[in-house]
């Protein structure tokens, strides 16, 4: 019996000193950890630095790969179905599409800018045959590191009032 509590109070002992002489010390700021980057070298040859993002880039040819060939916007915004499309663009969209920032995906104001209106509701009703055969549509989805923009099984008329809610923003 004696054996079992000097080995007892041996391993319990070792077990002490095994976790002691560490301290950690808080600073008044919090904890720190310092890490240090790892330092590569980049060819200059796939140095991205200077090369324009999918999302930024400005394509104003394509109509994209869908049902939608033709649009054609009045020069007034149609207050209505622009208030209509925010709806929609609130219940469907924004999960995944933030206003001004990059999210899960790129951001909505002035991308008819840099897309034709048929390559946007194309990409809207059409995601996956978009990811599959537009060129741009797949640089979009390598930017975004792989998240497929999902079929939410919008109608044209939803898809074109979001495009004209997309006109309200810049």
């Amino acid at each position: 019996m004696k054996a079992i509590v000097k080995s007892i109070t041996l391993l319990f002992a070792l077990i002490m000193i095994g976790c002691g002489g560490k301290k950690e010390e808080k600073k008044e700021d919090g904890f720190s950890v310092e890490r240090k980057k790892a330092q590569t070298e980049q060819p200059a040859e796939t140095n991205t630095s200077n090369q324009i993002t999918a999302s930024e880039r400005v394509d104003m040819t394509t109509k994209g790969v869908g049902p939608i060939t033709s649009v054609d916007l009045a020069s007034e915004i149609d207050q209505t179905m622009a208030a209509n499309g925010k709806e929609v663009y609130d219940q469907m969209c924004l999960a995944c599409h933030r206003i001004g920032k990059k999210f899960i995906g790129p951001p909505p104001n002035g991308i008819l800018e840099r897309r034709t209106p048929e390559w946007v509701m194309n990409m809207i009703l059409n995601p996956q045959e978009m990811v599959q055969q537009d060129a741009l549509a797949k640089d979009l989805l390598q930017e975004f590191n792989g998240s497929p923009m999902s079929n939410q099984g919008l109608t044209e008329d939803q898809a074109r009032a979001i495009l004209e809610y997309f006109r309200t923003l810049k």
